[in-house]
């Protein structure tokens, strides 16, 4: 299904009835990485997953993907579909508009749930590695596709998952360039969030993988502590739901 943001479509789908859960994927993913999770969700909820602006199959809206102009545009369309507050969860950037979307509208989420995420804002060194990888972009955007999606896996299972990786990067390499660019840009821009994290007063719960490459496990669990959110360490990497899929179910159906 599609609404339009400003002329640009958005893509997303909804399954099921009941209490919502809209669900956020990560940087060069679209929606579909949520399918291994649909059959338990929606059993008892509306599950909601959009695509983000520049991915999936949804239009590039701006130079810059902020956080919180990704988070308004999901606002618009739970306004849309007439839904007043929602359960979040956010796979590593679409952790990051959950963040923002709870700073924007806090009285519109019931809990919030961070998979493989955090509330930092980008480190120096983070933030000048994202300029080059502009720069290696307009050079040879799909060598760029295949070196980012496979340093997500840890390097212990990327043997393992060589089919799943094959299949995330055939789909990133259809994403439009400049809506690559603009999510890059707003995640080496976004600020830190860590206060909003610590003043969200309602259920909030953080996935960590002891192997993520992108996300240092021990500095990860450290600030979701401070932050007094619930935490639960798994094996795998940055991709838990390919890597470490029964884990992340079996926390979700604990969480309720």
């Amino acid at each position: 299904m599609t609404y339009h943001h400003k002329n640009n479509p958005i893509n997303y789908e909804t399954f099921g009835n009941g209490p919502a859960i809209v669900l956020l994927h990560g940087f060069l993913e679209s929606s579909t990485m949520w399918k291994p999770l649909l059959p338990l969700l929606s059993k008892n909820n509306t599950v909601i997953k959009i695509d983000f602006p520049g991915h999936g199959k949804s239009g590039v809206i701006a130079e810059i993907h902020s956080m919180e102009l990704m988070a308004e545009v999901v606002d618009e369309l739970l306004q849309h579909l007439r839904i007043s507050s929602a359960t979040f969860i956010g796979h590593s950037m679409g952790g990051y508009v959950v963040l923002a979307y709870a700073e924007i509208f806090p009285n519109k989420i019931e809990k919030l749930i961070l998979l493989n995420s955090t509330s930092a804002a980008d480190s120096e060194e983070r933030k000048e590695n994202r300029d080059r990888a502009l720069k290696v972009i307009d050079q040879n955007p799909n060598a760029y596709i295949s070196m980012a999606i496979g340093n997500l896996f840890a390097e212990s299972s990327r043997e393992k998952f060589a089919a799943e990786i094959e299949i995330l990067k055939e789909e990133a390499y259809l994403f439009p360039v400049e809506g690559i660019k603009a999510a890059i840009k707003g995640m080496r821009d976004r600020k830190d969030r860590t206060e909003v994290l610590k003043n969200f007063n309602k259920g909030k719960y953080i996935i960590l993988a002891e192997e993520d490459p992108i996300l240092p496990i021990l500095e990860a669990k450290k600030l979701a502590e401070q932050c007094g959110c619930s935490v639960k360490i798994i094996e795998g990497g940055h991709m838990s739901l390919t890597e470490n899929c029964d884990s992340v179910t079996k926390y979700l159906l604990f969480i309720g």
